[in-house]
């Protein structure tokens, strides 16, 4: 098993990554971490523009400047975040890693194009979709 996997909270290959967090989590009270490793191909950084991608590393320098919990209390259309039904993406695919109950979450990183994807156990925000077109997920 390599080192990765382990860190990423998968402790099993073939085992589905849970994330039950909540407001009491350690974590709570660090600033998040980021991984892109998982991202979609259809929504990946590789399909931004220059403009996008400058946007999207500033949104990360922003973001990372806040702990789980200063992000928790502020606005989504702000620094915060919205949660995203697994049954509202429509576009790409869930990963196969993932169980249901996993929570997705929205940060907006270009614009209003948002960034979508779960906090794991470790802190960690793995960035799975960059909805650059409005085409992943509908809420309405």
């Amino acid at each position: 098993m390599s080192k990765k996997l382990k860190s990423s909270g998968l402790d099993n290959q073939g085992e589905r990554l849970h994330t039950h967090l909540s407001k009491d989590d350690p974590t709570e009270k660090l600033p998040p971490k980021f991984c892109l490793r998982d991202m979609r191909p259809k929504y990946s950084l590789v399909r931004c523009n220059k403009d996008e991608k400058a946007a999207f590393a500033g949104r990360l320098f922003e973001l990372s400047r806040s702990t789980w919990s200063q992000l928790r209390q502020m606005p989504r259309n702000g620094q915060g975040w919205e949660v995203i039904p697994q049954d509202a993406i429509k576009g790409d695919g869930l990963p196969s890693h993932l169980s249901e109950d996993v929570r997705f979450l929205a940060f907006r990183c270009c614009g209003k194009a948002p960034m979508v994807g779960y906090r794991s156990k470790d802190g960690v925000f793995n960035i799975l979709w960059i909805d650059r077109d409005f085409t992943l997920y509908d809420l309405g």
